[in-house]
C-alpha cells in the first residue's frame, strides 16, 4: 500500500515539475526599454515570413534538384543565413514571437489560443520609426500594440478567407503583395507617405500564410 502511495506521489511531483520548469514566463518585468546607440546596418528592414516553409525544403534534393532554387541560390551565393528555434507547440504565433521579439512565447498565451498578448513584451515594431504589416488576422494584430501612436500600420484579410478547403491559398500571399504595391504607388504622389518610407528604422512585414494553408490542405509535397 505504501509503495503504491509513494509511486503516486512521485508521479504527481514529476507532473507538476513539468509546469514549474517549462511553463514559466521568459519575460522579465520592470526593466527600462533599451535602444542600441550604434547606427543600424540599413535604413529599413523588409521581412518576408513564409509561414509553413519547412527548413528541409532547402536541404533535401530530388535528383539533385532543390524545390526552392532561387532562395537556395541566395543562401549559397549572396546572403547570410542562420537557423533560429522556438519552443513547442509548433504554432505560427510562438514562431513569430521568436523572430520579432527574440524570446520564447509566454506559456500563458496558450490559454488564449495564441490569439492575444496576455503578457506585454517588447518587439522590433516598437523600436521602429514607422512599420507596415500585412497578413493573417491571427498574426499581424498581436504586434500592433503601438498602432494607436500612428507609427505602426496593419492590414489583414478576414478569417473566412483562410479557407483550408481552397484549391490554392496562394491568393492570400498575392493579397499581401498587392497591398505592398499599393503602398509604394501611393508614396509616389503622397509626400508625407514618401517621407515616412524614406525615414530611418522603417519596417515592412509581409506575412505569407498561403504556403502553410496549402501544406495543411494538400500536404507538403504537393505542387
Amino acid at each position: 500500500m505504501w509503495l503504491y502511495l509513494f509511486g503516486f506521489v512521485v508521479h504527481v511531483v514529476f507532473f507538476i515539475s513539468v509546469f514549474d520548469i517549462y511553463f514559466r514566463t521568459p519575460i522579465i518585468h520592470g526593466m527600462e526599454p533599451q535602444s542600441s546607440p550604434l547606427p543600424p546596418s540599413a535604413k529599413r528592414l523588409v521581412l518576408f515570413v513564409a509561414d509553413g516553409l519547412r527548413a528541409d525544403s532547402f536541404y533535401n534534393y530530388t535528383n539533385g534538384i532543390t524545390m526552392a532554387p532561387y532562395l537556395r541560390s541566395v543562401i549559397v551565393h549572396n546572403g547570410t543565413w542562420g537557423v533560429s528555434h522556438t519552443h513547442v507547440p509548433t504554432e505560427s504565433r510562438p514562431g513569430h514571437v521568436a523572430i520579432l521579439a527574440g524570446l520564447y512565447e509566454d506559456p500563458s498565451a496558450i490559454a488564449r489560443g495564441w490569439r492575444e498578448n496576455p503578457v506585454h513584451f517588447d518587439h522590433v515594431f516598437n523600436q521602429s520609426t514607422y512599420a507596415w504589416a500585412w497578413g493573417s488576422p491571427d498574426i499581424v494584430p498581436m504586434f500592433a500594440a503601438g498602432e494607436h501612436s500612428g507609427h505602426i500600420t496593419t492590414e489583414t484579410y478576414t478569417a473566412e478567407e483562410e479557407d483550408f478547403a481552397s484549391a490554392d491559398s496562394s491568393t492570400l500571399d498575392t493579397w499581401v503583395f498587392d497591398k505592398l504595391d499599393n503602398l509604394l504607388d501611393r508614396a509616389a504622389t503622397d509626400k508625407q507617405l514618401h517621407e515616412q518610407l524614406h525615414s530611418d528604422r522603417v519596417i515592412l512585414f509581409l506575412h505569407l500564410l498561403g504556403l502553410d494553408i496549402n501544406g495543411h490542405a494538400h500536404k507538403p509535397h504537393s505542387r
